[in-house]
């Protein structure tokens, strides 16, 4: 996948699975409870006084955690999928819309955000570059980009295993493979693109952005001995890469 490719996930398998993954990321167990969501919370930092525009935000609400804990104001969740939490609180609008093309989206033209989240939504814009161009530019003053992904070495070694491949052979291959998410809803397929570190890297700069910080978060010692059966997953598969993101002087 070049920096300027297109042809993300297809949008289509993930309004099927939207309630499904939500159900599964309310466990106690989940990874996103677990490990994910308070990373992201942290890279944050202070929301207080400041707009968030989430980008692929599911049902709303870790953008209402942000309104209601946090004390974000003014912000936004954008879905294709529309299936929100009833009852959003004030100073959040929750919009059904495609991630691909923000500046399509009713009620966001000329609007600016401190904070865009993109988190395990990147993967579904048809156009990598083209998403986070339009993204950059709804970033107000000192605003940055919040964009987490899967590490891409865990779609290898889920491949490697089922194909009777190398690591290495599917880690650097450019076809689209389709699986069903175990955990979730089994009878429905995602498919995916491969990406490697140098792919993501790549968008990032031809999109106008650069890596202020990188992080992929682990569990803490006491998480990893209450549910060593999750670590077991992060031991094999790595986990997530968490990007803070901002535009390259123009």
């Amino acid at each position: 996948m070049t920096a300027g490719s297109s042809g993300g996930d297809s949008s289509q398998p993930w309004t099927d699975l939207a309630s499904d993954y939500e159900q599964a990321r309310a466990r106690e167990d989940s990874l996103d409870r677990l490990v994910e969501w308070p990373a992201q919370r942290d890279l944050l930092g202070d929301v207080a006084g400041l707009s968030v525009l989430d980008a692929g935000c599911g049902n709303g609400g870790k953008a209402a955690e942000l309104v209601v804990e946090g004390g974000a104001v003014a912000s936004v969740g954008v879905d294709i999928s529309g299936n929100f939490i009833t009852a959003p609180p004030t100073g959040l609008d929750l919009i059904q819309g495609d991630l691909s093309d923000l500046a399509s989206v009713p009620g966001l033209a000329d609007r600016r955000f401190d904070r865009i989240l993109f988190l395990q939504s990147f993967g579904y814009a048809k156009d990598s570059v083209g998403a986070l161009r339009t993204a950059r530019s709804m970033l107000a003053d000192d605003g940055f980009i919040l964009l987490t992904r899967t590490q891409p070495i865990r779609y290898a070694i889920e491949r490697a295993e089922k194909n009777g491949s190398s690591l290495g052979e599917e880690y650097f291959s450019t076809g689209s493979f389709s699986y069903q998410h175990k955990g979730w809803n089994e009878e429905a397929k995602l498919t995916k693109r491969p990406y490697t570190m140098s792919d993501l890297i790549n968008i990032f700069s031809a999109a106008g952005l650069w890596i202020e910080t990188a992080v992929e978060p682990q569990m803490a010692d006491e998480l990893r001995q209450q549910y060593p059966h999750k670590q077991a997953v992060l031991n094999k598969y790595l986990g997530i890469l968490m990007f803070k993101l901002r535009p390259l002087p123009d």
